[in-house]
């Protein structure tokens, strides 16, 4: 329907309209039993069901609510208050239940412009959008520089490059919902980071921004970013490990 989306969207939200987590598993039986891929991972906020059959690629998230919200992937988080009452909507023949109004969650993920279609761009209006700081159920700063200074295996690493290969010292380093760092005089940033998992991040280096919307960091190792003229937005994991 959209020729450039490749995945469907669904989500569940712990402890609300008879949905509990002793459901996953037996869910992810069903549509392995129906001849699909399935991949659980407990990522702290939610639990991602990653199912994949014929190269269609299903990303189920199950949030749980803290603090009166939940997030969503970045770590936007919105008002629980959408999801209580769910609207039901019409398409393509079926009727499917919607966080209401759907215009309030738009707005919440991409921002006021939500209604703008953008195959490249719109990556930057969700982490813009984003308020600053911690999302609510991930550590805050104190915790994050207290964890950092006594559990080094709880950080990460990042080296910004310049297009000629040089480390760019003083470049910002956004990890979207969870922290702001800056690189040093050797181009190295270093930040807490909780797990590993899929993280957007927002390089600014020589007054340049790129956001990567999806890059697979781990704890403790060295990530490398390098620049690439040619593609200036809407790279995915592009970064490197070392």
């Amino acid at each position: 329907m959209i020729p450039r989306d490749d995945d469907i969207d669904l989500g569940s939200i712990i402890g609300m309209h008879g949905f509990s987590e002793d459901v996953i598993e037996p869910t992810a039986d069903a549509f392995r039993a129906n001849g699909c891929y399935v991949e659980v991972h407990q990522e702290g906020l939610y639990t991602a069901v990653k199912i994949m059959k014929y190269r269609i690629r299903i990303d189920w998230q199950c949030c749980r609510v803290v603090k009166g919200t939940i997030a969503h992937y970045p770590g936007v988080p919105f008002p629980v208050g959408l999801f209580t009452e769910l609207a039901e909507v019409d398409f393509i023949g079926g009727s499917y239940r919607v966080p209401s109004p759907p215009e309030d969650y738009l707005r919440y993920k991409y921002g006021p412009n939500w209604d703008t279609p953008k195959q490249v761009g719109y990556e930057k209006d969700v982490v813009d959008h984003m308020p600053p700081g911690s999302v609510p159920g991930r550590a805050g700063w104190l915790r994050q520089f207290l964890v950092a200074q006594f559990f080094p295996r709880r950080t990460a690493r990042l080296l910004v490059l310049d297009g000629n290969g040089d480390p760019v010292p003083g470049a910002a380093v956004s990890i979207a919902g969870l922290n702001r760092s800056k690189t040093n005089s050797g181009g190295y940033a270093k930040f807490y980071l909780p797990e590993s998992d899929v993280y957007a991040v927002v390089i600014t280096a020589n007054g340049v921004e790129e956001v990567l919307y999806e890059e697979a960091m781990v704890p403790g190792k060295l990530h490398v970013y390098r620049p690439d003229p040619a593609k200036p937005a809407g790279r995915y994991f592009a970064l490197t490990q070392e």
